[in-house]
């Protein structure tokens, strides 16, 4: 009895050192680390843009506890939408899903002008795909001529970051999820009336706008989404810059 518990003990210890010293999975935890050693960020980027660009209209999907990111926004109006699937007390505005809130807005059916347009969108909702590219459809349509939209985790640093599963923690990643939000942001980058760039802060800051401020993709090098090929190419397929990079941009578009 004892020797089959030691056996199956010295089994495990091996399966564990050989996926600890694994050169993939060593690569993927320095990864993590640089990652989170380039620290949050989104508060700091979103009051920059509105006090550089003198914006006044601010709108926040995914707020989740409004104590983390929408109470320290300085900004005149704003408007928080969230579900409250993931914060029980969901002190927002609008408890609902951006979908149901754009649909409703669209109709007229919610205590907003339908032709309301917001100086700045920040989209931190459900981190997959097909929700990331619906809630930067509808921030395009919604944002002012001169507006802005910044879309949390565009810049997974590995695969284990970017997967779909947030339940999955056992992972180099551990419980960081940054879902497949670059998907989105990666194929609005070839959206014709609008340029962006992603801020390599905070898992990628993406930020989109309809003003000929940065720039856009014009050849689909990645028409299937593999993550290998985006992360080959990530700082041309994001525009990555950092934030100083980023901020000599906006200074010298709003000094002129």
């Amino acid at each position: 009895m004892l020797l089959n518990i030691l056996r199956k003990w010295r089994k495990w210890h091996r399966a564990g050192q050989q996926m600890y010293n694994d050169p993939y999975l060593i690569k993927a935890r320095k990864a993590h680390d640089e990652a989170v050693l380039l620290g949050e960020g989104r508060t700091d980027v979103i009051n920059y843009i509105l006090r550089k660009a003198g914006l006044n209209s601010y709108l926040e999907i995914g707020v989740r506890n409004p104590d983390d990111n929408f109470n320290l926004i300085r900004c005149e109006n704003k408007i928080s939408v969230d579900p409250g699937v993931e914060f029980g007390p969901n002190p927002v505005r609008y408890k609902m899903t951006s979908d149901d809130f754009f649909t409703k807005l669209r109709s007229g059916l919610l205590d907003i002008d339908k032709g309301t347009r917001f100086d700045l969108i920040f989209i931190d909702g459900l981190h997959l795909s097909y929700q990331a590219d619906r809630d930067i459809a509808n921030a395009i349509e919604y944002i002012s001529d001169k507006g802005f939209i910044v879309v949390h985790d565009c810049n997974p640093p590995t695969e284990f970051h970017a997967r779909e599963e947030f339940g999955f923690k056992n992972s180099p990643a551990s419980h960081f999820w940054n879902g497949t939000t670059w998907k989105a942001f990666y194929k609005h980058r070839f959206n014709e009336n609008t340029t962006s760039v992603c801020i390599d802060m905070d898992w990628g800051l993406g930020v989109i706008t309809k003003m000929d401020l940065f720039n856009r993709l014009t050849q689909n090098e990645n028409p299937f989404f593999e993550f290998h090929i985006f992360d080959r190419y990530r700082i041309r397929h994001l525009n990555l810059l950092t934030y100083d990079a980023f901020k000599v941009l906006l200074d010298g578009h709003y000094n002129l």
